[in-house]
């Protein structure tokens, strides 16, 4: 059995994590993930126009009703996201609150935005949370490191949904962060979907990997089926970046996607979001995420993936992926290591 630092000190078998993929649910997914021995993570979830406090809390206690093992949260703490500091203080009083709450959810991760707000606080209310941050450039992960963080889940351009402006690859960012920083714990993230992407990130010296289009394409997460099905026949030449809610984003090319318009440079986006907020904009920006979820429309709405797509040709179990990955991915690492005279 692989053993990392990740899977001691997170108190699970195997090092693979559902990606959080905001603003849909991954709340049934997660518990699937966390039961079969990775560790699941909830969604920073927007859409239907609920609540999202009172909806995010109805996300965790449905989790600790329906499994008793380790899980984690994603809160997206961009400028535009303005309910992430409510759900950041929030965190430590659930935790406080409900003990199987604080003994079960111990990964927080945070993303879109800067980390230190949310490094501060998590530090003062949940001091025991393994607090990472989602970071797609080295200069990035100096201020996660600098932000006392306790890991980093490095995200290279090959990822679906949100990128930077950067375009790093996680090979080379995964390779950078551990020999700049290898006491940090690392999840490697973007372009996994094979026990061989497995075994190439824990020998490059990640401690898990996290997978986002692979958990899409499989058979307990919540997304439409036509979500779910337009995967496996794609190739990593069916996605398309474009600009999104927080950036550039990778979607699958559709008609949305082509008639969304070039990816705004940097400085128009921070013009964009520092200009007055267009209510209207935003909830149609939303819509295109609420089509996809609730309705199947993968022709007219945002629908999030990554290049990943080309390796995955079929709809799986998360067992086959958490466990099945990973016993290939140890056959393989023994494999290599055989080899060594």
């Amino acid at each position: 059995m692989i053993k990392t630092r990740i899977t001691e000190k997170f108190g699970i078998k195997y090092p693979i994590l559902n990606a959080p993929m905001g603003p849909f649910y991954t709340t049934e997914l997660a518990i699937a993930v966390s039961e079969a021995g990775g560790l699941g993570v909830i969604s920073h979830a927007t859409l239907l126009g609920r609540n999202s406090i009172t909806d995010f809390k109805k996300q965790i206690d449905h989790v600790i009703e329906s499994t008793d093992k380790p899980f984690g949260f994603n809160i997206r703490v961009a400028r535009l996201q303005t309910d992430h500091k409510i759900l950041l203080r929030k965190i430590g009083q659930w935790r406080k609150e409900n003990p199987k709450i604080r003994e079960q959810m111990i990964y927080g991760l945070t993303s879109a935005g800067g980390p230190r707000f949310a490094a501060k606080m998590l530090q003062k209310t949940s001091p025991d949370l393994y607090h990472f941050h989602v970071a797609p450039a080295l200069w990035l992960v100096d201020k996660v490191v600098e932000s006392g963080c306790n890991g980093v889940v490095a995200t290279g351009t090959e990822g679906g949904g949100h990128q930077s402006y950067e375009g790093v690859t996680t090979l080379v960012l995964v390779q950078e962060v551990v020999q700049k920083y290898p006491e940090l714990l690392t999840v490697a993230c973007g372009g996994f979907a094979t026990p061989e992407g497995v075994a190439n990130a824990l020998s490059m010296g990640a401690d898990a990997v996290a997978m986002g289009t692979r958990f899409i394409a499989c058979k307990e997460s919540e997304f439409h089926p036509n979500y779910k099905a337009l995967i496996p026949p794609s190739t990593d030449k069916d996605t398309i970046i474009t600009t999104g809610g927080f950036g550039p984003i990778r979607l699958i090319r559709n008609k949305y996607a082509e008639e969304h318009g070039d990816t705004l440079s940097k400085d128009e986006k921070i013009a964009q979001e520092e200009s007055i907020f267009d209510a209207d904009l935003y909830l149609d920006d939303l819509h295109k995420y609420e089509i996809v979820y609730t309705e199947g429309d993968v022709e007219n709405g945002a629908v999030p993936a990554g290049q990943s797509c080309g390796l995955i040709h079929e709809i799986l179990g998360v067992d086959d992926i958490v466990s099945g990955f990973s016993k290939k991915a140890e056959e393989l690492l023994k494999s290599v290591t055989s080899k060594i005279s």
